[in-house]
Formats: structure tokens, sequence, C-alpha cells
């Protein structure tokens, strides 16, 4: 199966697991759930749960758990942190996925409350689902815990509000916020497929540390596009970046730079796909083809 078909299989499975382990649209609270469900149900490129599914097919397969489960919570994370990112007090923007961010279609209070239900949703399907294998259970909510938490995901965040318009931005202090508000999510997104398939402790680091390299040449292809490319293409709005006085890689190190750092990472990330065990074919062709978007 080529790369593209394969992709588009499992962007496929995982609308079906979306509808399958989300309440529908229609259980009371009706605009909550509506919420919710307008959210994830706008599209984007579900690379996180396609991360879950790729990575838990490394290993071996008799000792492989349903991935659906994981990669349904991964994207509800995944979205509840952009509706809570587009809120007012925090980017105040108004696309997202090429529509209305969840704010504009609904009002504030209501996009608060389906990101919190979104964050909350993903630890019970992790807790129920994988109930009679409570090792992997407790390894899985661990690990996506600890990328949302407040030394990762809403660390970075937090670090990326605090540097806007701060002339003195250190390289550190950039790669801590993309370290942790981008590709946080896409490491525990591989790590979580990787303890599904029965990954050991030493696998599961050459996964992490291969992830981790791929989630920041995502985030510096990302600053790249949204400083060159317009809202059309984006999905969602162009230049905001610049116009928040946000520290990125185009304003730190100017285009030409970001692009070699893109590069650089994306080269260490496909060294250690191919060091691992398995077919990694997939997450080579992966890492092409995100890293090769128009930049």
């Amino acid at each position: 199966m080529d790369f593209t078909t394969k992709f588009n299989a499992w962007v496929s499975l995982t609308e079906s697991g979306l509808d399958r382990y989300v309440p529908a649209a229609h259980t009371r609270p009706q605009r909550l759930h509506q919420a919710m469900r307008y959210s994830l149900e706008s599209g984007g490129k579900r690379l996180r749960p396609v991360l879950v599914l790729a990575a838990t097919e490394l290993f071996d397969p008799k000792l492989r758990g349903d991935p659906l489960p994981a990669a349904v919570a991964v994207e509800c994370v995944h979205t509840y942190s952009l509706i809570h990112d587009d809120l007012p007090c925090m980017d105040n923007d108004d696309l997202r996925r090429g529509r209305a961010t969840a704010h504009r279609a609904f009002d504030e209070a209501t996009a608060l409350l389906a990101g919190d239900a979104l964050l909350t949703h993903a630890f019970f399907l992790l807790a129920t689902h994988y109930a009679t294998r409570p090792a992997v259970a407790t390894s899985l909510v661990a690990e996506l815990g600890a990328a949302a938490g407040s030394l990762r995901l809403i660390g970075g965040q937090m670090e990326d509000l605090l540097a806007e318009n701060r002339p003195d931005t250190h390289p550190a202090d950039l790669e801590f916020i993309h370290l942790n508000k981008t590709s946080a999510m896409i490491e525990a997104a591989v790590v979580m497929g990787a303890r599904l398939g029965g990954a050991g402790d030493r696998e599961v680091e050459s996964v992490r540390r291969a992830s981790r390299d791929l989630g920041l040449a995502f985030q510096i292809i990302d600053d790249i596009l949204d400083a060159t490319e317009p809202s059309t293409t984006l999905g969602k709005t162009a230049g905001k970046d610049a116009k928040a006085g946000k520290s990125t890689y185009v304003s730190l190190y100017g285009l030409e730079k970001a692009r070699r750092l893109a590069e650089e990472r994306s080269a260490a990330a496909l060294e250690g796909w191919r060091a691992l065990p398995g077919d990694t074919t997939f997450l080579v062709a992966l890492t092409q083809w995100l890293t090769g978007r128009r930049k």
C-alpha cells in the first residue's frame, strides 16, 4: 500500500473512531456536544492519531492492543488545545481548519467548556478502553498527562505568551516553547502507539527522540508557512504570529536559516526512524511529506 493510500485509510479510521468514541451532538447538553463535535469534525491533517496508529504497527503483533481509542484520545487533547489557543484571552483568532473558530461559531463560554470536556474525555477513554491491561492504561495516561500538562503543552503555551513582543528572546527559550507547545503532543502520540505495539523501554526512547525531532521540524515549517502563505492555503489566519509579536523561528533566525533548521531536524527524525525495528517506510514517507510542505 502506498503512502497516500495508507495515510487516507488511517485518517478514515480516525474519523470513524471520533464518531464512535465521542458523545453524539444530540447528547444533552446539546450545545456543548455540538461545539465539541464542531471542532473535532472540522478536518485537519489528523497527524497525531495517524502517528498513534502507525507506531503501533512497528512492533510485535502478538503484543499489540487496539490503538483507535488512544488515537481518538490524542485528537481530543489536540483539538481542546486549539479551541483554547484561539480564544480571545489567548490568540483571539477567527479562523481554524478553514472555518470559524469555536468561540465565533458558538460563544466564548461554550468554546471554553467544549475544550475542557474534550480534555477530560481523553483520559476517560484511556482509562475505560484499556482497563483490562492496567499497565498499558497507566502508561498511556501518564504519557498523555505529562505531554498535556504544565511542564509540556500548557507550559509551552505560557512561555509563548510571555515571549510576545519581547525582543530579547533567546534561542533556548524558543526551543523550550516549541518542544513543549507543539512537539510534546507529537512525541506522545508516537510513544503511545509504541507502547500499544509492545515496544520495550529502549525502543520507546528511540521512538521518543525521533518524534521529538519530527515535532520541531513540523513547527519550524509551520512558522515558515505562517510567514509566507495566505489564509486560504493554511486554513487559519496567515501572518498572525508576526502581528501578535510572537517569537518564531522566522522572527529569530530569518527565513533561510529557519529552512536549514527544518531540514536538519527532518534529517535527524528520518535517521531515527530508519534505525528502528520493523517497517518504518510509512513514518519515513510521512516525515518527508510533512517537512516538504510548501516552504
